[in-house]
């Protein structure tokens, strides 16, 4: 989430790891063009704006979100917006989708009684989550627990109330699905699962330890 741009310190938006279509026909090409391109940029450059002169532009991102709660609403909600977005880019795959193995999938089955029993309580948290925000499945001494946040909050920061480093995010705003799913977020959060990246997500479980 940090790069080398002249011989500076600075955020940058990422590339996605896929292209625009490549999560079809669960999510839209256009709706992952103007997330990405708009929505993303946007939270990068009022971030970037927010901590410009002061001493946050010589902090990673992770070190200024764990102290969201003394830089002001500008470093917590465009700072959580840029963070937020990379981990959802990185929790889809075009070739995601069926259910993890190894040792998340163990840790998922301690934790919530089968993957079937956490799919239903992530779908519930995702569905339930009233106005905007985000669902995230976070590593707790070799288990996992699923913390729902508003708007552009994580538990990075030190604004929630159940912390920890994310492995795997859900973005329930509408403008993640309402081109093709309007007001229907029960359908888009159903579709979501058949893109989600277990390998990718085992691959962060594994190195949270």
């Amino acid at each position: 989430m940090r790069h080398q741009k002249d011989d500076n310190m600075a955020f940058e938006l990422p590339d996605l790891p896929y292209d625009y279509d490549a999560l079809e026909p669960y999510i839209d090409a256009r709706t992952m063009e103007i997330h990405h391109q708009k929505h993303h940029n946007a939270y990068l450059t009022k971030f970037q704006k927010a901590i410009e002169g002061t001493e946050l532009e010589d902090q990673d991102l992770e070190t200024i979100l764990a102290k969201a709660g003394q830089h002001g609403s500008g470093v917590r909600n465009q700072g959580g917006g840029y963070f937020n977005h990379i981990l959802f880019w990185e929790s889809m795959s075009p070739n995601g989708g069926g259910k993890p193995s190894g040792a998340l999938a163990d840790a998922i089955d301690s934790s919530f009684g089968s993957f079937d029993d956490f799919k239903e309580k992530f779908t519930g948290e995702a569905t339930g989550l009233f106005g905007s925000g985000f669902v995230w499945l976070v590593p707790d001494n070799g288990k996992l627990k699923i913390v729902p946040t508003p708007n552009q909050d994580n538990p990075v920061m030190d604004v929630v109330s159940e912390s920890g480093k994310p492995i795997m995010g859900l973005d329930v705003w509408e403008h993640a699905f309402y081109l093709k799913y309007q007001n229907k977020k029960p359908d888009y959060v159903e579709a979501w699962w058949s893109v989600v990246d277990w390998d990718g997500i085992s691959k962060k479980f594994d190195a949270a330890g």
